[in-house]
């Protein structure tokens, strides 16, 4: 099953066409070498790059790395165009230029079948975060920035395959849709389809574990998960469970309350009160926690709080109450570590999870930069069955916010002809 009004690859004929493809491959790079540190991005992009190629395209790939409020990874794409053509076994030719006489030459002689990336789409001032925040253009204001008027011109048609920067309402994520017959990629479809089958299509009981230290997050979530009834329990942990015990009249103590504090999440506690009242019986708190003493790991039942300790993690208690809900479950979803998961003294809780969840009979999708670095490192990731690359997209999908991407590849769906 795929979302109505997108276009998939089935229903385009790319033979001999030259086709625009918007991906996201953004990786993480080491601030001292300026290399990749982590190609997952990259690998999930091959599916349709090859696929496209494959079906004698004249594909021209675009795509972003590192901002202006992350120069450090604010890289030339030289490198990822080495890495795609390893993991493709075939040349990915790459150009120094976007938009120039130089792009535009390369791509009016590609052959059929030949793949070229262009350069960095942040090294545009139009592509950044700021200008979309200050300029707010509409996709259709977009048609007359320099990136759109040059490239669209050349191009039959456009592919997007970046659900992960669904959120950003990007020249090259919504502009490319009014004015070009426009299809979904694989990874796209896929994302939307894994996102539907644990909201939409779940099978129950759903499950969703909602813990780390972004609680805003989770509270993006949270209330739509529960007025839908699209989950039977919700575990929490890290600091969104911290919060729902303060929620319940427990103090933590005051360092852990002080943290809380000064990262503004205590204004999260009145909402978590509010859910406890309507839902209590969906949302399960932290029976006991876990913190350092003397470099110990020591736990505690809930009861026994507050302590002078900062809370790193859940106890023994909790670990077997969630693995057990979870291992009922026939939908699993989580965001979010439930401790400190970087330090082996505090990474009990999220290790244990991460094993229940990869162990796990039903449908499981875990998502969230955290999340999927903590199974990549405590289990073996092919097991679960969907990973997202998607951080921003997918909170904001998750609670019922309007995607930019997804708006533009319907009006598309809606506009054009087309023909097989």
């Amino acid at each position: 099953m795929h979302p109505l009004h997108i276009r998939t690859l089935d229903e385009g004929d790319f033979q001999g066409k030259r086709v625009l493809l918007r991906v996201d491959i953004n990786s993480p790079v080491d601030r001292r070498t300026r290399r990749i540190t982590n190609d997952t991005r990259i690998r999930k992009s091959i599916a349709t790059i090859r696929e496209l190629s494959d079906k004698g395209a004249k594909l021209v790939i675009m795509a972003h790395q590192g901002d202006t409020t992350d120069y450090a990874s604010l890289i030339s794409l030289r490198e990822h165009a080495e890495a795609l053509s390893e993991a493709l076994g075939t040349k990915v030719g790459f150009i120094e230029d976007l938009a120039g006489p130089a792009a535009v030459a390369r791509i009016e002689s590609l052959n059929a079948g030949e793949i070229l990336l262009l350069d960095n789409l942040r090294y545009f001032t139009e592509e950044v975060s700021t200008f979309e925040d200050s300029c707010r253009l509409s996709p259709d204001q977009m048609k007359e920035v320099y990136l759109v008027r040059r490239l669209a011109g050349l191009f039959d048609c456009y592919v997007n395959d970046a659900f992960s920067a669904a959120h950003r309402s990007a020249p090259s994520m919504v502009a490319f849709q009014e004015l070009l017959p426009s299809y979904g990629g694989r990874l796209l479809i896929e994302e939307l389809t894994a996102l539907q089958a644990i909201t939409d299509n779940a099978q129950r009981p759903c499950v969703y574990l909602l813990g780390g230290s972004r609680a805003g997050d989770a509270f993006g979530m949270i209330e739509r998960v529960l007025s839908e009834n699209r989950a039977d329990r919700i575990l929490t942990g890290g600091l969104v469970g911290q919060i729902f015990l303060m929620a319940g009249g427990t103090r933590l103590g005051d360092r852990s309350e002080q943290l809380i504090s000064e990262k503004g999440y205590d204004r999260y506690v009145e909402r978590a009160e509010g859910y406890l009242s309507q839902y209590e019986s969906k949302i399960l708190r932290p029976v006991d926690v876990a913190f350092a003493t003397e470099g110990k790991r020591t736990e505690c039942p809930i009861r026994e709080l507050p302590v002078e300790e900062l809370l790193f993690d859940v106890g023994s208690r909790t670990i077997s109450l969630y693995s057990s809900t979870i291992s009922q479950a026939r939908t699993v979803f989580m965001n979010g570590p439930l401790g400190v998961y970087e330090e082996e003294i505090s990474s009990k809780g999220t290790c244990a999870i991460c094993k229940a969840i990869e162990n796990a009979q039903g449908f499981t999708v875990i998502g969230g930069g955290d999340t999927v670095t903590c199974f990549t490192r405590y289990t073996d990731l092919t097991k679960i069955s969907y990973t997202s690359t998607a951080g921003g997209a997918l909170i904001r999908y998750l609670s019922g916010t309007e995607l930019p991407l997804l708006s533009a590849l319907e009006r598309a769906y809606n506009r054009f002809q087309y023909r097989r």
